[in-house]
């Protein structure tokens, strides 16, 4: 009976493993053309989620790829629960954030961002239904500073984040955690896969780290490491059309005690320069939201 049972285990392990790279193999030969910059954000605890959204860059300045630029974008999550592997199985998050960017120098630029996030809240246990509240606003403001290091193949940027988060209840009460302050580490690899650039992989690995105050406790939690974001995109960005297609994946290792695993499918398109203040050339692109 016990060799049954672990039979059965391993038969299931690989039914999920199965699932899941046919899952990804149907959306990346669907979507041949694409992957994400739009980075998906962590939906808590999952299997596997899904995030689309559509982006809006616009140059404010007239010198082209320096001074000012605009990024808005509104995107959607939906994950899975703890017992399944459907990435669409349920709502996660709607996302409305708008960024402004500025390269003041050939190699460093930095950012200025406000963002809204209404994300679903559900119970720990099954059948994982929703909590109450049922959901979680929060209000975002961040900064970040990065440093541009590029060849005519291959780009290196690391980036300091800085951000402010203030949590709210549907009815605009304070949350169990009333706000956060949170710092993130990443560094980005992008490599040209054509000599016209249209074609391009993006590689990235960011740590996150957070404090935070408690609503009903009314103190602070400990400065420490949260979680680990790893991603791996691939990009095209066809020289006659505005459009920026990006299709990729995500794996979000959650805790530093307990870890969990989560893995995310991403899809994104970003219309540049809809307004052509001044056209701007998609060579000079460094930038990479979440």
């Amino acid at each position: 009976m016990e060799l049954e049972n672990k039979e059965m285990l391993k038969i299931k392990s690989l039914n999920r493993v199965e699932s899941l790279f046919i899952i990804i193999l149907g959306l990346v030969l669907f979507a041949n053309k694409s992957i994400s910059q739009i980075s998906p954000p962590g939906l808590g605890k999952t299997n596997i989620g899904s995030w689309i959204a559509v982006g809006i860059r616009q140059e404010l300045d007239t010198i082209e790829g320096r001074g000012w630029q605009s990024m808005s974008y509104v995107g959607l999550g939906r994950k899975s629960n703890p017992d399944n592997y459907n990435p669409f199985h349920k709502a996660g998050i709607f996302i409305a954030n708008q960024e402004f960017h500025h390269q003041f120098h050939k190699t460093w630029q930095y950012s200025l961002a406000l963002s809204y996030r209404r994300q679903d809240q559900y119970l720990d246990n099954p059948p994982y239904e929703y909590d109450k509240p049922n959901l979680q606003q929060e209000f975002r403001v961040y900064a970040r500073l990065s440093y541009l290091y590029h060849t005519s193949r291959i780009k290196i940027v690391p980036t300091i984040r800085q951000e402010f988060r203030k949590y709210f209840t549907p009815d605009f009460k304070n949350a169990d955690d009333n706000f956060q302050f949170r710092s993130r580490f990443r560094i980005q690899l992008s490599a040209n896969l054509d000599r016209k650039k249209k074609h391009r992989l993006v590689l990235s690995s960011e740590q996150l780290f957070s404090i935070s105050m408690k609503t009903k406790a009314n103190q602070w939690t400990d400065f420490n490491y949260r979680e680990s974001r790893f991603s791996f995109y691939y990009s095209y960005s066809p020289k006659t059309s505005p459009f920026i297609f990006n299709i990729g994946y995500m794996n979000n290792l959650v805790g530093n005690k307990k870890v969990y695993s989560a893995h995310y499918l991403a899809f994104d398109i970003i219309i540049e320069n809809p307004f052509k203040l001044q056209q701007r050339n998609k060579d000079s692109i460094k930038e990479n939201y979440e």
